[in-house]
């Protein structure tokens, strides 16, 4: 089992910036490929950014482009989501995902956190 925790959420204004957190234990962290989710109350779970199954590429919806940015530091066994220029519509629970296939779509990874709450408001 592979458990996965988030932390770094919080309450910032339009234009801030936010860095979330995703500590993973209990397995080879670096075999995995990482993901960030979010979902936003009534609507579904989306993608955000991952890493490819080899963790040498990375890759984000649309929204999120220029602004998010994914890494990950194999060595702490974490993988980070750095969010600046936050946006009212940004506000959603955030989730970490590991899986052994990269991809956008939630049901193909394994493992989940708990989720951190971001809230995007003035």
């Amino acid at each position: 089992q592979l458990q996965l925790v988030e932390s770094g959420g919080g309450l910032v204004q339009p234009g801030g910036s936010l860095r979330l957190s995703c500590a993973a234990s209990g397995r080879t962290f670096s075999s995995y490929a990482m993901g960030w989710f979010r979902q936003a109350p009534g609507k579904e779970r989306e993608f955000v950014a991952r890493f490819s199954r080899s963790g040498g590429s990375t890759f984000y919806t649309d929204s999120v482009k220029g602004r998010f940015t994914i890494s990950r530091d194999n060595a702490k066994n974490t993988v980070y989501l750095q969010m600046n220029s936050l946006k009212p519509e940004d506000t959603a629970v955030y989730y970490c995902a590991a899986g052994t296939i990269g991809s956008r779509v939630a049901g193909s990874y394994d493992y989940w956190g708990q989720g951190t709450q971001v809230t995007v408001s003035s």
